[in-house]
Parts: C-alpha cells; structure tokens; sequence
C-alpha cells in the first residue's frame, strides 16, 4: 500500500488517467474530487463489495435454474 500526504488542493494522478483531488478536510473527514474516464466505473469500496455479493447470488441462483431446467428436460 502506498501511504501519501496531501494538503487540500493537491492531487495524485493513477495511471496517467485518473486524478484524485483533495477538495476540503474537516474534522476527521476529508473530500476527495475523481477524475476518471467515461468509461472507467468509480465505486465506493462497501458498495463495490456489495455489487460483488448480489453479482455471485445471482451466478448461484442462475446455475440453480440451468441444473433444474437440464434436469427436467432428460
């Protein structure tokens, strides 16, 4: 993991495509501005974990579906 300070304003760019902009820090919360391309999806990690969680019960539930379906068909 890569540990860096930023002041307010200051940015970090990943990748030379991305730009991560410190917009305001207060109280134990900073802002944090993205820029990234159009084509390039931007999640917040506990919502990127959950779309992760529904997108493999889905999987499951799909592979459920297909074994009854083949099973019937026989």
């Amino acid at each position: 993991m890569l540990i860096l300070t930023r002041k307010r304003g200051e940015s970090l760019v990943i990748d030379g495509r991305i730009e991560i902009k410190v917009t305001d820090i207060s109280d134990e919360k900073i802002k944090l501005g993205i820029e990234a391309p159009p084509d390039m999806k931007v999640y917040r990690k506990e919502l990127y974990e959950t779309l992760q969680e529904n997108k493999s019960a889905a999987g499951t539930a799909a592979a459920a579906v297909l074994r009854d379906l083949s099973r019937n068909i026989k």
